[in-house]
């Protein structure tokens, strides 16, 4: 059915306003959309793969009848005309709203399939009676390796690099080298050290080796296996232990943040204002590239003020004797730098080191590593085309260099895929052919599959989750597990529809994200202050973050509260009469209660647009600017929040629908209890997993690849889109078996374009690329 009644109108899909569906999907959800019929609840149904239609739980022929003689009247043209004074006949007048028929973005479109696939080719494995020795006691246990694999783990001596691609076994390979080393060539387990990038990596590779032929548990205690971090403070505890003792690491945020707050409030920093959290995280950035307070330069007003925090937080941590996990790796490399004789001590034990994901090495980490190894047996695992981590400080070029520092270095490459389908590693090598920095190599998949990545089109965010709930319901009805299924976005900003439509849903869901609640973002909470007072002149928190949006100082809020009392006045009214400011800001103030009273008579969307005009909230936001993130801004988060507004009638039902799904996130978020549930992560936290079903959201330019990086293209700088394709790669390589990608009209309510690696994916590459960035056909 494609019709149905709604608000006291008969209404057609084909002629409704597009950008309404949504609104009209929240509204059948609480029946209020019925059949023009029998006038029974119909439901609106949104899916990837099928038009729009009003489902009908109780569905008869007169109903089917009766909606398909209104879409036949509904479809005609307009015949009836109206007489004038003057003879003439004019057509009929017809309302024009919902009536967009023919534009593109309006129009339901049928997804599309990837078809750059070239043909697959099946590879034959050495069997079971070509094998001998311990590849064949492996082979026994169900540990299988192919030729490349095989040669990574036999080759011990001299510097190696293992270019292992993604679902290549790469973990495997790792811990059966250690084991072959240790259990066949007999090395002592004191020689070996294996470096991680988690604990968890750590952990596993620990249990893999367990399970190897002849290894026991006095050679894995033995084994040096862990993170940078543990492995460097272990060696500092050792040697210094009163100076890097436990009690004085500061392993919160909130302990870092707090020497900061105080820091800044020697320069008049409002607290309420700014962004703490990204200071903390470009300090690290600083620390991890090696670059002292002395050696920073700063290029905009914002990295001066964290400069002068950073100052202070170094100065403050060292009156305290206190140390982060940052000052770990810097400690031990000054303590091998100042005492040689240490360093030589650990070169000689330390014979054989290799690094686990490598291309995600930093300054600091890869300084270490080449300090240890004098022995020049080091062995480095990882792919370059996985390098996603720059914001901390990776840089792949450390990877791709290698070969300078070790000239007589083995390459061993590892390219057969056992993870994806032949499709989809396919669609994966289109995009990442496009980098001009990388190591020449091509993934080759071991099975196929007649699914090809799909690309679908929703309207705008909110629709394309609508989309993919109700696809992964469907699936689960017909006997998916909801575990099959992962979600990845490109910033935790962009899952807040998705979130949403999960809470609504009976589905089963985990959130794997940092921060908080999209609500409660820095520039949100501003725009809810004023909707909030609106309707509540008396709410204290709302007036805190208020008062940060006018330009005052949080002292003034105690005036406030203060004045209302002794004035029997609202805290709007309040702010109206408080003293000692400038005058224009006096002009500003006293002019609150009548906009405010005006505020009050505007639906959601046209009260959000006013705050930003005519109360002050735009200047707010451009004093902001991106608070020294590239990542996110404030006015990026207003647009977002005008997208929900549109789904709403009144602010009274926008703030509780808000209080709703912020309770609701925090039931939710990290929730660890739910093991079979759907995922929702960003791409840089899928990294390492695989999952048999995968979307992808966003594939416009603007969401991956991110505006950030387009920015820095305009400037000149490339190397923040190649990251954006590493990290398309990164995403597409953790499906098994189909991968589907969202390319909505629409992002934050402006027209978008498809992402670039969207048109990509769709090019069968040709490129051949030499590993300094040349290229040849």
């Amino acid at each position: 059915m494609n019709v149905a009644f709604y608000q006291g109108k008969t209404i057609s899909l084909s002629t409704y306003e597009r950008e309404l569906w949504q609104a009209l999907y929240l509204a059948s959800l609480n029946n209020k959309v019925t059949c023009i019929h029998c006038h029974m609840p119909v439901q609106l149904q949104l899916s990837i793969l099928e038009p729009p239609t009003f489902k009908h739980s109780q569905l008869t022929d007169q109903c089917l009848e009766a909606a398909n003689e209104m879409e036949k009247r509904l479809q005609q043209p307009e015949h009836d005309t109206t007489q004038v004074a003057n003879g003439f006949q004019l057509p009929k007048s017809r309302t024009i709203s919902h009536q967009h028929k023919n534009r593109p973005s309006h129009v339901w479109k049928k997804p599309e399939y990837v078809e750059a696939i070239p043909p697959f080719q099946a590879i034959q494995h050495t069997t079971n009676g070509n094998l001998s020795g311990y590849r064949k006691e492996l082979y026994q246990r169900g540990i299988h390796f192919d030729e490349s694999q095989w040669e990574a783990v036999t080759t011990t001596e001299g510097p190696v690099m293992i270019l292992a691609g993604a679902g290549s076994g790469k973990t495997r390979v790792l811990t059966a080298r250690a084991a072959y080393m240790l259990t066949e060539l007999h090395y002592s387990p004191k020689k070996l050290i294996m470096v991680t990038f988690t604990a968890k990596a750590a952990k596993e590779m620990k249990e893999r080796m367990a399970t190897y032929p002849k290894m026991n548990q006095s050679l894995l205690n033995q084994l040096m296996i862990g993170t940078f971090h543990r492995i460097f403070y272990k060696i500092l505890l050792h040697h210094e232990p009163k100076r890097w003792a436990s009690s004085l690491l500061l392993n919160m945020d909130w302990q870092r943040q707090a020497i900061l707050k105080s820091a800044g409030r020697e320069i008049d920093i409002d607290e309420k204002d700014f962004a703490y959290d990204q200071a903390l995280t470009q300090i690290s950035l600083w620390k991890n590239h090696m670059l002292t307070p002395e050696l920073v330069k700063t290029t905009n007003s914002w990295e001066e003020k964290i400069l002068y925090l950073y100052k202070r937080y170094e100065a403050i941590k060292k009156e305290n004797q206190s140390f982060d996990f940052d000052d770990m790796l810097l400690g031990a490399y000054d303590l091998f730098k100042k005492h040689p004789d240490i360093l030589s001590r650990y070169q000689r034990r330390f014979t054989y080191v290799s690094v686990d994901e490598f291309q995600d090495t930093n300054k600091i980490q890869y300084e270490l590593i080449t300090m240890l190894t004098k022995s020049n047996n080091l062995c480095i695992v990882g792919d370059d085309d996985q390098s996603i981590y720059a914001f901390r400080g990776s840089d792949p070029s450390f990877m791709l260099h290698f070969d300078q520092a070790y000239p007589h270095l083995k390459k061993v490459l590892l390219n057969q895929n056992y993870r994806s389908s032949h499709e989809i590693v396919s669609t994966a090598h289109n995009i990442i052919t496009s980098n001009r920095t990388r190591f020449q190599k091509q993934l080759i998949a071991q099975q196929h599959s007649e699914q090809l990545p799909l690309m679908f089109y929703p309207f705008n965010q909110e629709e394309e989750a609508t989309m993919i709930v109700q696809d992964i319901k469907q699936k689960v009805q017909k006997g998916h597990q909801p575990n099959d299924f992962a979600i990845l976005f490109r910033t935790n900003t962009a899952a807040r529809a998705l979130i949403e439509r999960f809470i609504q849903s009976s589905i089963p869901f985990q959130l794997e994200m940092d921060g908080e609640s999209f609500y409660k973002r820095r520039t949100v909470r501003k725009v809810l202050a004023y909707l909030r007072l609106a309707f509540d002149e008396n709410d204290t928190k709302a007036l805190t973050d208020l008062v940060g949006a006018l330009f005052l100082k949080q002292e003034v809020t105690q005036e406030v509260k203060s004045l209302s009392i002794t004035e029997d006045c609202s805290f709007i009214d309040a702010l109206a009469k408080v003293n000692g400011i400038q005058p224009f800001q006096q002009r500003k103030l006293r002019a609150l209660p009548a906009k405010f009273d005006e505020l009050r008579r505007l639906q959601p969307y046209e009260a959000i647009v006013f705050i930003e005009r005519e109360m002050g909230l735009a200047d707010y936001v451009k004093k902001q600017g991106n608070e020294g993130n590239k990542m996110d801004r404030g006015s990026d988060d207003i647009k977002d929040l005008k997208e929900v507004a549109k789904l709403h009638e009144s602010i009274e039902g926008f703030l509780q629908y808000i209080d709703h799904m912020t309770a609701k996130f925090e039931e939710f978020r990290l929730q660890r209890s739910a093991t079979n549930a759907v995922q929702l992560l960003t791409i840089h936290r899928s990294k390492g997993l695989e999952f048999k079903h995968v979307y992808l959201i966003e594939a416009v330019e603007g969401g991956i690849p991110h505006d950030y990086a387009l920015e820095a293209l305009r400037d000149g700088d490339k190397q923040p889109l190649e990251e954006e394709r590493r990290l398309m790669y990164v995403a597409i390589t953790r499906a098994i078996d189909t991968l589907s990608i969202s390319i909505p009209s629409k992002r934050r309510g402006k027209q978008v374009q498809r992402s670039r690696f969207v048109r990509e994916m769709n090019q069968l590459s040709t490129r051949k690329l030499t590993h300094r960035g040349g290229t040849s056909t």
